[in-house]
Parts: C-alpha cells; structure tokens; sequence
C-alpha cells in the first residue's frame, strides 16, 4: 500500500498523483505496524512544523508580525515571500500547494490508522485522532474546505469535500474521541512531545474559540464560550501553569508552560533572521539575514522605541540586544527577542557587515525591495545562546491557553477577564492594564505568542487580517476574501467536488 500526493506545480495536466490515493491491490487490509505508522506520522508532521516556508509561511509571513525583504538578490526568490505579506498570492503559489499537500496527507495516513483493520490499540487510535484533528484543523482554517478519503478509496474515485462546518464538527468529535483514549500527563520535558489529554484540549479550545468564523456566525456562542473556559481550567488541573522568565520556556528543558512540543529544530526561528557574520561554535556560517518584523509590531511592546538594550525601560518579552556592559562568552553575543541598533559579539566588539559597515539593524525599510543587510529589526525567541540548532519547538502553551480563557470571559462580559491578562503582565514585568477589550487582548496575544504559528488566525477571529499594515498592497486592504487561502489550481483539476474560494 502506498499513499500519493500531486507534487507537480508547473502545469495544469492532470496526474495520478494529483490527489492522495491508495493503490490497494486486493484491498485496504489495514496497515502491517500501526506503532510504526504513529512513529511516521509524527516524524512526517515534525518536518512540517520544522519549516520556514509552508505552514509557517502561511501563518506569520501573510500578517503584520513577519515578513521578508529582498536584500539586494537575496531574498528575491521570485517575489514568492513578498506577496504573502502584500496579500497578493495566486492559486498556484508554491507554499499554498504545498501546505494543501501535506495536511492533506497527514489525515489521510491517521485515517489508516484509525481504520479498525489496523488493528491499532485503543491509545494508539487516540493518538492517531488528534494528529489527524491537528492537520485537519490547518485545512480547515486556511482553505474552508477539506477533502477527506476513506483508507480503502483508490484514484477512481473522488473523495468526498467536508464544508468549513462539517469539518468543525468532525474535528471536535475526533477530539472528544481523542481524550478518552490519550495519557493524562502534567508538564515533562518527555511526555509533552506525545499526544496527550491536555494537548487535545487545548486544540479543542483552539477551535471552539474560533468557531464563529468557522461557522459563520461572527461569533462563537455562549455555549462555546463556556467549553473553553472549562478545557483551559482542566489543562490547569493537570498542572500546567504561568512560568517566570519568558525566554527559558524556549529552552530545551522542562517547564510549567509547555503543553505540547515537537523535536523539530528551531534553527530556522533564529538564522534566517540574523545577519551572515552573527556566527556561533557550532554555526560558523552565520545567518541567512532575511526574515524580519515590522516596527510596528515592535512598538506593541513597552520600551524605547529606537533601541533595546538592557535598561532600555523594555517589558521582558521584548528581550533585549547584548552589547558591551553585557557581553560574555557563554552568549556569543547573542541575546533575545526583538534585535534592533548595533550588534556585538560575545568579546563585546561591534559587528560589521560584508562591506564593513556597522552591523546595526534598523527599524526603518525603504520597501519589500531595495533593501541592504542591515534593515529590519530581527528576532529571537528562541536564542542561539541556548544552542545552534536545539530541536524543542513548541506548538501548544499554557499562556495561550490563559489568554484564551480570559478572551472567552471578555466575550461574556466578565471583568475577571481584565484580572488574568494582568496576572500575565505582571509575570512578564509589564504594567497593568487599566482596562480590557478586543483591541488590547489582541495585541496581547501577539506580545506574548510571536512566532508561534498563531497570528493569521487570531487576526482573522478579530476582524483585522485584512486591514493595512506596511507594505501591504492597498488593493488587499479590505479584502476579506484574503481570510482564505485559494485551492489550488492542481487539486481543482483532480477532484470536481472542491470549489474555488471566492475572490480567486
């Protein structure tokens, strides 16, 4: 048995690869090791989350947290980085395929598992239910529409299509299914990288919070309100709570944060941004010198606008940039969070660029084009400081799950709403807010959980992915059929029950 999927994106001509398909021989017989199938999947998903491009592409380039400026030719790579922040891509973009692709295959090879000719254990079907509510969720939330193949369906036939609501609904069961079967575990640095109850909940408050966009009602319902309050209270009966001192939750080492992770590196977080000559013992090519954040997301946090220092009057989230006073070996000149002004390294010497200039990053960008090596503030939450290429990525976090809850009673009208955000602040050394609203939790949201494949969806459920940031296409300004990517053009051809989303 072997499981396809379509990887041509250069023509239009119809393929056997173009969609996921089973060729069964006698028939689906279930698959021969479902323990080693689990092991796949997640190693399979591991690479997904790993990546620059594709999912996370999707998910932090198209808003006004990341984006990625051609430096000269760097960086050009025919322009497929800049129209994702423009809202300007096609159907036929690249990471748009291949994201379709890959969720697509990870439902596919959990719905094996699942299959009862598997014979997979009950804890092994509870595994492979949250991996596949997981990726089904990422369909679900990027396209609105979700193919979905039984194990035993070859090429011949198309699969069935699941509306934006069916696929809500079948996720949610999925979970529910899922959490009577998983482990019941608190934080550990070992069993948090498996499927386990809290992880499931999490996910399922994930999609109840979003459920009015995914229903098309506006807004979730009180109902819904009312699950994710009770999902997030069970996640902190399990013992997962805030933890002080932001960057060592990023670490690869226990902590009361971390939900659920993956041992994906997370060398991509922290060189793709930083410049060729920041080098490291166990890097000494440097960085890659593209990725970089957009002042106006800096300026959420509190401090001077035009530097980062230590003593920079920062809240703590915004990290801090090494330089002389702080410079030491065991940093290699690296610090953390939003890198902006001069660099240094860990002797405490300023950096140069190739040509020799003063390495230091500017808030300022002439454009997405026309840029040199030193434009644009990066960013660390994960520090090269704490190892090269660490492999401890974190997907679900305790603070999410806090600001979740506190977004649901804000949405009821609780005022307690107001007392966990501040209990968050004052963790994280900000000051008190004096007063809460959808404004205020959104950008809350976006100090604490940058980078964390968040920010689109959370946009999205507040109405203000499609509002103008910098260098954002003014015709894409206002333009909610941006809040769903376009079926490719590839998968419409394979399969005539998928309907192109409006706009495209």
């Amino acid at each position: 048995m072997t499981a396809v999927l379509m990887v041509s994106c250069s023509d239009l001509e119809i393929k056997e690869t173009d969609s996921i398909f089973t060729d069964s021989g006698d028939g689906f017989n279930g698959v021969a090791d479902p323990a080693g199938s689990l092991t796949s999947l997640n190693d399979q998903m591991r690479g997904h989350l790993e990546g620059q491009d594709n999912l996370y592409a999707l998910t932090e380039v198209s808003t006004d947290e990341t984006f990625v400026p051609t430096r000269g030719t760097d960086w050009g790579d025919n322009g497929i980085w800049r129209v994702l922040h423009q809202h300007t891509w096609t159907p036929s973009h690249n990471y748009v395929l291949s994201v379709w692709n890959q969720w697509n295959q990870n439902i596919f090879n959990a719905s094996e598992i699942i299959d009862e000719r598997s014979n997979a254990s009950a804890a092994q079907v509870a595994e492979a239910k949250f991996l596949r509510a997981f990726s089904m969720f990422w369909i679900m939330d990027l396209y609105g529409q979700v193919p979905f193949r039984e194990p035993d369906e070859g090429p011949e036939i198309e699969p069935i299509v699941l509306s934006r609501a069916e696929a809500y609904a079948f996720i949610l069961q999925d979970l529910d299914d899922a959490i009577q079967g998983l482990p019941e575990t608190g934080p550990n640095v070992d069993m948090t990288r498996y499927a386990h109850k809290s992880a499931a909940r999490f996910l399922q408050a994930r999609v109840l919070l979003n459920s009015g966009v995914y229903l098309g009602t506006g807004a979730p319902e009180t109902a819904a309100l009312d699950q994710v309050i009770g999902l997030v209270d069970a996640i902190a009966d399990d013992g997962y709570a805030l933890q002080e001192g932001f960057f060592e939750i990023f670490m690869d080492q226990q902590d009361s944060e971390t939900i659920w992770w993956v041992n994906a590196s997370v060398g991509n977080r922290m060189w793709n941004g930083l410049h060729y000559n920041q080098t490291h013992p166990d890097n000494g090519g440097g960085g890659w010198n593209g990725f970089s954040t957009l002042a106006e997301f800096y300026d959420l946090f509190e401090g001077n606008a035009n530097s980062n220092y230590v003593g920079d009057g920062q809240e703590e989230r915004r990290g801090f940039v090494v330089d002389p006073s702080n410079a030491a070996a065991d940093n290699f000149g690296f610090g953390y969070g939003m890198q902006i002004g001069q660099m240094y390294n860990g002797a405490g010497e300023e950096l140069k660029d190739r040509s020799n200039n003063p390495l230091s990053f500017t808030r300022d960008l002439p454009g997405l084009v026309g840029n040199n090596e030193t434009t644009g503030i990066r960013t660390l939450k994960y520090s090269p400081r704490n190892g090269a290429y660490t492999s401890h990525q974190i997907i679900f976090r305790y603070s999410d799950a806090l600001l979740m809850k506190a977004e649901a009673l804000n949405r009821k009208g609780d005022a307690s709403a107001l007392m966990l955000v501040n209990q968050l602040r004052t963790l994280r050394k900000a000051s008190e807010l004096a007063s809460i609203g959808e404004t205020t939790i959104l950008d809350e949201r976006a100090r604490e959980l940058y980078h964390e494949f968040v920010r689109r969806t959370d946009m999205i459920r507040f109405g203000q992915y499609t509002r103008a940031w910098e260098f954002k296409e003014p015709g894409s300004v206002g333009d909610a059929n941006k809040n769903l990517f376009p079926i490719p053009s590839n998968a419409l051809l394979s399969n005539t029950k998928l309907e192109q989303n409006p706009g495209y």
